[in-house]
């Protein structure tokens, strides 16, 4: 738990100083969009504005992961990364659609534009992007929370990039159509990354089986353990991308109950589901029933149509 706690710490350390790099970038945009009169930095200025915002949101996510768990909510705020990766994937999602929108409009309503100016604040935007990356790319891969905040930096970075290639265009060949061009270019990259991830923090909301986890595997193996004689009820679903859990009732032989051999086969069991598979699984809930016990529990459980 203490290795979790100062991993959790660490994203959160990372997500801090990228929230405090973006924050100021996003004052020296607003103050080049004042200089230059630029309609494109102002624009990806409104951009850093959500980016920031996507950046506090993971903040707050990864200190409330760090609370303990209670009596109310045993396990914790583990989903509170989910939630806010899902938030920040929903407002991206937006700001691509916007950009696809004012891409097009602008190729047919062209506006004038300061290249030197442009140039400077793209190049200080794009330094200071390039550092935030390397903040947060040692923690990325830890969780949704984690890639949301990566993934609003990089589109930063290539808001910045887009930014310094509209300043050198416009400054060589006058033509200030590039800004719509690159514009529909980051939209074609942000919209699909947005959608992706939205997909996944959504998966799990929905409780959906962690993915590479075969549950027609599970049950075949479970069923493959001496004494089992059925399984049923068979969930697996993530608390947070970090976090699968598995629940199952397994039907034992009857003389499994009278010899005390349930408890070695319930340890096979764990063993089975935390080892076996490519994703492991460490928290399982395995109920052991007699034969006669499925019947029971049927004729108790509250009626319903099966499809």
């Amino acid at each position: 738990m203490s290795h979790d706690h100062s991993h959790h710490s660490a994203n959160r350390t990372r997500l801090a100083i990228a929230f405090a790099i973006t924050a100021t970038i996003l004052v020296a945009e607003v103050i080049g969009a004042v200089i230059t009169g630029s309609l494109a930095l102002l624009v990806d200025a409104g951009h850093m504005v959500v980016d920031a915002g996507g950046l506090l949101t993971a903040l707050v996510a990864a200190s409330l992961m760090l609370r303990p768990a209670t009596e109310r909510r045993t396990w914790g705020f583990r989903r509170a990364e989910v939630i806010a990766a899902a938030a920040q994937a929903a407002v991206l999602l937006v700001v691509g659609l916007y950009a696809v929108y004012e891409g097009i409009r602008r190729l047919f309503e062209p506006v004038e534009v300061q290249s030197t100016g442009l140039l400077i604040f793209g190049i200080v935007g794009l330094v200071g992007n390039v550092v935030a990356m390397l903040v947060l790319s040692g923690g990325r891969g830890s969780s949704l929370n984690m890639r949301a905040a990566f993934l609003e930096v990089v589109t930063d970075a290539l808001g910045s990039v887009a930014v310094i290639i509209s300043a050198i265009v416009i400054a060589t060949t006058g033509w200030v159509g590039i800004d719509a061009v690159v514009g529909l270019l980051i939209a074609a990259l942000i919209i699909p990354r947005a959608l992706k991830l939205l997909r996944e923090s959504g998966g799990v909301l929905l409780e959906e089986t962690p993915p590479n986890l075969d549950l027609a595997d599970v049950r075949t193996h479970i069923l493959e353990v001496p004494h089992v004689v059925d399984v049923h009820d068979l969930h697996a679903s993530r608390i947070s991308t970090d976090l699968p859990v598995l629940t199952a009732h397994v039907v034992l032989e009857d003389q499994c109950f009278h010899d005390g051999h349930a408890t070695e086969i319930l340890h096979d069991l764990q063993q089975c589901v935390a080892t076996h598979f490519p994703v492991s699984v460490k928290h399982s809930t395995f109920q052991l029933e007699p034969v006669g016990m499925v019947d029971v529990e049927d004729a108790c459980a509250p009626s319903h149509d099966h499809h």
